[in-house]
């Protein structure tokens, strides 16, 4: 969640992300990973900008992974691969604080090879590089700051001088998103007004998200306990009564097990064979 509404960001505000990682006010334009030659080894943390000089690759990071310069390396010769003369820059973005060592590699290096590219750690950041572009204003919360509330209330207060009503709603939905990585969500609620956020895209996906696993969790949780109960009414007729401590277990079974356990029950000649079916399930 935290990756997607980093790349909404850049891809939305490209602008501000070029002045700040770039140093000038490059107009850039979104670069499908698809685009290159081949499959990306994971493309849910990375976004791709590119203008007609150069490509600008940055990875969103919650948290440290050991793979991250391999992927800079490999992303590095398909975009050469696909666009030999434009330069590149990349950059690996870390949200949230860690004391992981991963997130101060800037290198890939193998004998004959070494690839060097930048790491940015927002946590070390000035607040004020975030507090000066709308587009970058959601970073803020998860700088360098010694007061995290003083900092989104900060940022609040700009976002409510945002004039577009759209963008508003964008920039304010994906502060509140991102301040969840450091302070509580009753903090977050009382700075940041949720009728600004309902017209934001990420806002709504996120509802609609939400909204879909939670169904999905109900049709599962409904399933599970109709197994659970089909299950308990055949081991009933099948050896008697059930011990409670046996049903709590049986309750505990996933939707697989229970299954498995209506198949096996034809074998069942009395509780000490229901007892040993559980016990191998542990």
């Amino acid at each position: 969640m935290y990756d997607n509404v980093c790349k909404f960001l850049a891809e939305s505000s490209s602008d501000d992300f070029a002045q700040w990682l770039l140093g000038e006010p490059v107009s850039l334009s979104k670069l499908s990973p698809k685009e290159l030659s081949s499959e990306p080894v994971r493309a849910d943390a990375l976004i791709l900008l590119q203008s007609e000089a150069l490509v600008l690759h940055i990875e969103f990071q919650t948290k440290p992974q050991a793979d991250i310069p391999f992927r800079m390396v490999d992303y590095r010769l398909r975009i050469y691969r696909r666009y030999p003369k434009k330069k590149v820059y990349q950059v690996v973005i870390y949200l949230k604080p860690t004391s992981s060592e991963l997130v101060y590699e800037e290198s890939f290096e193998i004998p004959g090879t070494r690839h060097n590219f930048k790491v940015i750690r927002l946590w070390e950041q000035p607040k004020k590089v975030f507090l000066q572009s709308s587009g970058l204003l959601p970073l803020a919360v998860l700088s360098q700051t010694e007061d995290r509330k003083e900092t989104l209330t900060e940022a609040a207060q700009r976002i409510e001088q945002i004039k577009d009503l759209r963008q508003r709603s964008n920039i304010a939905a994906s502060t509140a998103i991102l301040a969840g990585l450091v302070l509580e969500k009753k903090v977050i609620g009382r700075l940041l007004r949720e009728e600004i956020m309902r017209e934001s895209v990420i806002y709504q996906e996120i509802r609609a998200a939400g909204k879909a696993e939670g169904k999905a969790e109900g049709k599962a949780e409904g399933k599970q306990e109709g197994e659970v109960s089909l299950v308990l009414r055949l081991l009933r007729k099948r050896i008697g009564q059930v011990p409670q401590e046996l049903e709590r277990q049986i309750q505990a079974l996933s939707i697989e097990q229970l299954e498995n356990l209506g198949e096996a029950l034809l074998d069942f000649a009395n509780e000490a064979d229901l007892v040993s079916w559980l016990n191998h399930c542990q």
